[in-house]
């Protein structure tokens, strides 16, 4: 069965996802881009903004093994962009310009739907209000056999943690501390039991891999 997986989620020490003041200045927030430099000093991580060379490694698995058997994805409005209520127009085209990095349909969670937009690559965005249900069995529907992949921000992910939909949950500790912003754990509650397997260490952050456990009931039959 195809799986919903979380993949690469920096998150810090004090488990913040991103920083305070997310907008176009700072869209990983202040002090957020510190989340995301091991990134982009991997050969994947400098592929995906397609410059060469990079580091191979650990981080550089990780980062990889993010994009493998993926036919979509789900965000949120945060991550796909800083423009906020109504869509004033349909100029925004999110942060990656003409051919952005996911070459396969793109769900974007938003109270404000839009028409959809393709882009050069074999990505399209598909703006969305509706339930984590309800968008996840979209998502399956057009990642044709493939798993569906879940991206930020916070507020997404805990969304479809709390009902249950998650299962794989890959987070990537950063050795620093924001001290406010975006945080990952606020309002969870009682989650499904996750197995844990054994934590790698790269050269710039920590790997954690969670997994839902086998006998945990599904909320989903897709």
């Amino acid at each position: 069965m195809p799986r919903l997986r979380v993949h690469n989620l920096s998150i810090s020490l004090d488990g913040y996802v991103a920083g305070p003041d997310q907008g176009p200045d700072h869209p990983l927030g202040v002090g957020g881009e510190r989340l995301h430099e091991w990134v982009f000093v991997t050969r994947t991580g400098r592929r995906m903004i397609g410059q060469d060379g990079g580091s191979t490694g650990i981080d550089d698995e990780q980062l990889a093994a993010g994009e493998a058997n993926v036919g979509a994805t789900i965000m949120g409005r945060n991550m796909f962009g800083p423009v906020r209520g109504e869509w004033p127009d349909d100029s925004w085209t999110g942060w990656w310009g003409a051919n952005p990095p996911y070459h396969h349909p793109v769900f974007v969670l938003t109270h404000h739907p839009r028409p959809a937009l393709e882009m050069d690559g074999g990505t399209t965005f598909h703006f969305v209000d509706d339930t984590p249900d309800n968008v996840l069995a979209r998502a399956f529907s057009a990642a044709g056999g493939k798993d569906v992949r879940l991206g930020g921000g916070a507020a997404t992910v805990r969304r479809f943690l709390r009902a249950g939909l998650v299962d794989d949950l890959h987070l990537a500790l950063v050795p620093t501390l924001l001290g406010a912003g975006e945080r990952l754990y606020d309002g969870l509650g009682s989650l499904p039991c996750y197995t844990a397997s054994p934590a790698r260490q790269g050269d710039n952050v920590t790997h954690f891999h969670l997994t839902k456990a086998a006998d945990q009931p599904s909320p989903r039959t897709t």
